[in-house]
Formats: C-alpha cells, sequence, structure tokens
C-alpha cells in the first residue's frame, strides 16, 4: 500500500486492493480484494466496497454506505451514508431446490455511476443502472431505471422531477429549450433524449 494513502487502524483492506494517492479510509470501513480506487478519494466510517467494484478519483463514500460487486463509479461522485448500490435484481437464500445459493447460482447487475453525480443519504439503486454525469439522486429515492445527464429523481420509485447544475442546485426554465442556474447563472439546453420532467408537480415548484 502506498505511503500517502491514509487508513485507519480498524479499517479492513484488502492487500489485493488498489488505493491511489491521498486517499483516506476511515473507521471501520472494508475494501475487499479486485477493488480500484483512485486518488484522493474519501471512504467513510462503515462503508463496504465489495470484491472487483471500480472507484474513480475524488469520489467520497459517506458513512455505511454500500457498493456492491458489479458497480462502477467514475470521477467526482458523491455517495451519501448509508446508501446501497445493489447488484441481484433477482435475490434469493437459496435455489429452487432449497439448497444455498452459491457464486455460480446468480447474475451479477451491472450500477454505473457517471461523472460528478450525486446519490442522497439512504437511496438504493438496483442493477442494471446508469445514472448520469452531474446527476443528483434524492436521499432515500429508490432508482429503478436511467437517470439522464443533470438529472434530478426523488422519490420511491424514484422519477424525474428535473434538472441540476454542476454545482448541484436546481435549474429554471427560462425560454424554450434552455434551463439556467440562478446561483452560477450558467446556461444549459435542455437534453432532447429526455424532454420536460414527467412530474407535472414538480415541474409546477421549478416554475416558481
Amino acid at each position: 500500500m502506498r505511503s500517502d494513502v491514509r487508513i485507519h487502524p480498524t479499517a479492513e483492506v484488502s492487500a489485493q486492493a488498489e488505493v491511489g494517492a491521498g486517499t483516506s479510509i476511515w473507521h471501520q470501513a472494508q475494501v475487499r480484494k479486485g477493488v480500484r480506487i483512485g486518488q484522493q478519494c474519501i471512504i467513510g466510517k462503515g462503508a463496504y466496497i465489495d470484491f472487483d467494484v471500480q472507484l474513480g478519483s475524488r469520489v467520497k463514500i459517506q458513512n455505511y454506505a454500500l457498493v456492491y460487486h458489479g458497480a462502477i463509479v467514475e470521477d467526482g461522485v458523491f455517495i451519501g451514508p448509508r446508501a446501497c448500490l445493489t447488484n441481484d435484481k433477482l435475490p434469493r437464500a437459496i435455489t429452487p431446490s432449497g439448497a444455498l445459493k452459491g457464486t455460480d447460482d446468480w447474475e451479477v447487475g451491472r450500477i454505473v455511476v457517471g461523472y460528478g453525480a450525486s446519490i442522497g443519504a439512504g437511496a438504493i439503486v438496483l442493477p442494471g443502472v446508469t445514472i448520469g454525469r452531474f446527476a443528483m439522486v434524492g436521499a432515500g429515492a429508490v432508482v429503478t431505471r436511467d437517470v439522464p445527464d443533470y438529472g434530478l429523481v426523488m422519490g420511491q420509485p424514484a422519477r424525474h422531477v428535473g434538472y441540476v447544475c454542476r454545482c448541484g442546485r436546481r435549474l429554471v426554465p427560462v425560454e424554450a429549450g434552455t434551463l439556467w442556474c440562478a446561483v452560477c447563472e450558467e446556461r444549459y439546453p435542455l437534453p432532447e433524449a429526455m424532454g420536460e420532467p414527467t412530474c407535472s408537480e414538480s415541474r409546477a415548484q421549478t416554475l416558481d
């Protein structure tokens, strides 16, 4: 392990994990074999990073978050406390015959979290989902389908309710096909593939 990596004595980090320069791994976190962690990451207390998970650089994994095998997390991602990235669409402890399931008795599902995206506290992401660049998942959301770049999703199941700026604040529609951040004063073209948010109530709040 590199000398410029900070690992708390109570953390459990596999000797087969790769940890980039400037990364900190805090109390009681577990990082399993085959994990690749980029530079300047923070892995919070009690976080669990399953085997072969890939984390980019400048990623923040907050306390007690769970990132399971099959997840790919790009640079600059925030994963909030007790968030969970799952990997099994059809979870069972046993096979149809009643035997305890083994490693060959299920198919891993992949999750990709794009550059700069944020996943709120307590959110659950189901396998087979891609979360776009700078997207934001609200606290406690259950994400069952893809989230577009800069998309804001909330609820159980999560619904697309708007878009956010790179700074994280909600974007406001100012003219046809254009969104605006009142703080950064940046303008964004409305993504054509997604069109307007699907939740009319949230849309009305955005226009206020």
